[in-house]
């Protein structure tokens, strides 16, 4: 059995976060972020569509849908936003035109070494205009040199060309 490479523990970013045990190299997939699969629109209904609390285990796994980890999620719901993050969230589309069946899996950008806190860019972005309420409802705290403040992703420009 491969020796347990990560834990659970307590974040000085946020709450729980998620840590190396062991030495990582660069490229290793290190856990699925699993949990309850719905639409956008399910979600939206069930958590009235609501950016005021700044926190979320909800994962945007394509167009149709999404992976909710307060339902039988994982330890991977642990792992904190990170402006310049050590990991990456990869998407893994399943074979087939069930959209529902792909898959998330977070993995080593570079090598991380123990005891390092792992992270991912979570890459939130909003529909509505981001305000600096909406900024501070989002705040970063991953405390890295470059570190943006909020976890909130700039808008891309729309042209009408």
């Amino acid at each position: 059995m491969p020796r347990k490479k990560i834990q659970v523990r307590h974040s000085a970013i946020h709450g729980n976060g998620m840590f190396a045990i062991a030495d990582i190299p660069a490229g290793t997939r290190l856990i699925e972020y699993k949990g309850q699969r719905m639409t956008h629109a399910q979600a939206d209904r069930l958590y009235d569509g609501s950016t005021e609390t700044g926190h979320t285990f909800l994962f945007t796994l394509n167009d149709k849908y999404i992976i909710d980890a307060n339902v039988d999620g994982n330890e991977a719901r642990w792992i904190n936003h990170g402006c310049d993050p050590n990991c990456e969230a990869v998407l893994e589309e399943a074979p087939g035109r069930d959209r529902r069946a792909d898959r998330v899996f977070i993995e080593a950008k570079r090598d991380i070494h123990v005891g390092e806190e792992l992270t991912y860019n979570y890459g939130i972005t909003l529909e509505e205009r981001q305000t600096a309420r909406l900024k501070a409802i989002w705040a970063c705290r991953c405390g890295s040199r470059k570190c943006t403040g909020t976890m909130l992703q700039p808008k891309r420009c729309q042209s009408g060309a």
